[in-house]
């Protein structure tokens, strides 16, 4: 009895070994698949710590230089295609959230959560400031029709003439945080939205209109390319405004976390998103139904911010990883075609 008690022992011991490496290959094979049903595009450079941890990015106008912003407070300009860091400064002291070029690319306004709006000469030099009564949550800028639009911390929204940061337009629409800001160059309209849950429509000569409160804050906005709907992204989902009666339509997408940054592309059929929290996914959607149409390599932390370059050649994120990452969408010979 005693040998044959030793004999079960081995032979459970054996088994219990037979089973756990079937787990580990049953694992492994259906990691391999998910790989390989769904790869993604690795970036063409990867730039580490170039941030405390990314905030926004965009890109000039000419579409070769990349602006970075992060939480210190610092502005990196890299040259592409080769992603080489060409200048930086230091332009606020907490976090950038807001970026962009002006004047043919000869200069680059920032918006900041220390209040400031700064316009600086694409060397660095200072050019012009102005402190704004309340952090700016958000910032974003409309060349063809010279104007700023600034989100704040007291649920405000400040509309500014770009050429020289005159005021133009000030109101209290939200009673939370601004969340996101959008501006709609082909009809002068302009929208927010904010940690209280709503939408605001506006413009300058007509009065606010609320849109349809969706069932979470949207934390990015941006118009469609023919200005008849406003899309947002929540958790996992996308939001879509039909801005001719203001409802709207909720769209399940594969984020599995806050879509934080949208941009319209390719004639606004696509969307290109980057998410955070319980997610880092970088994504080509298509805009109507939320289905991923290209996959990209996810940063190791929460995504930040997303730019696509004028005329599709550039891929750019940053993160909170700190690191700013470039694709490189389409060949010198495509581009030339």
């Amino acid at each position: 009895m005693k040998n044959n008690s030793h004999f079960l022992f081995d032979r459970h011991k054996r088994d219990v070994r037979v089973s756990l490496v079937l787990v580990l290959v049953v694992q492994l094979v259906l990691l391999t698949a998910c790989a390989t049903l769904h790869p993604e595009e690795a970036p063409a450079v990867v730039k580490e710590r170039a941030h405390s941890g990314g905030s926004v990015v965009a890109f000039s106008q000419s579409g070769d230089l990349l602006a970075s912003g992060g939480w210190e407070g610092t502005v990196r300009l890299w040259q592409l295609p080769q992603g080489r860091e060409v200048r930086h400064w230091l332009a606020h002291s907490d976090s950038v959230n807001g970026i962009a070029f002006l004047e043919s690319d000869r200069e680059i306004v920032t918006a900041g959560y220390d209040g400031l709006l700064t316009r600086r000469a694409i060397d660095g030099q200072l050019l012009g400031q102005v402190r704004t009564p309340s952090p700016v949550t958000h910032m974003v800028a409309d060349i063809k029709t010279d104007r700023l639009l600034t989100g704040h911390v007291d649920g405000s929204v400040r509309l500014w003439k770009a050429a020289d940061f005159s005021l133009l337009k000030e109101q209290r629409l939200h009673q939370g945080a601004v969340k996101a800001v959008a501006i709609d160059s082909g009809t002068a309209r302009y929208a927010s939205s904010s940690a209280d849950g709503t939408v605001v429509l506006w413009s300058e000569d007509a009065m606010p209109r609320q849109l349809e409160t969706p069932p979470a804050d949207a934390w990015t906005l941006a118009f469609s390319p023919d200005g008849e709907t406003l899309s947002g992204g929540s958790w996992f989902r996308l939001y879509r405004w039909d801005l001719e009666d203001g409802t709207l339509t909720t769209i399940t997408t594969e984020h599995r976390g806050i879509i934080k940054s949208i941009e319209y592309i390719n004639d606004g059929n696509e969307l290109a998103t980057i998410s955070r929290q319980t997610d880092s996914s970088v994504y080509f959607l298509d805009a109507e139904s939320g289905e991923v149409r290209r996959r990209f390599q996810r940063h190791d932390l929460c995504g930040g911010d997303i730019a696509v370059s004028p005329g599709g050649r550039y891929l750019a994120t940053t993160s909170d990883d700190a690191s700013v990452r470039f694709w490189l969408l389409e060949s010198d010979s495509e581009a030339s075609e």
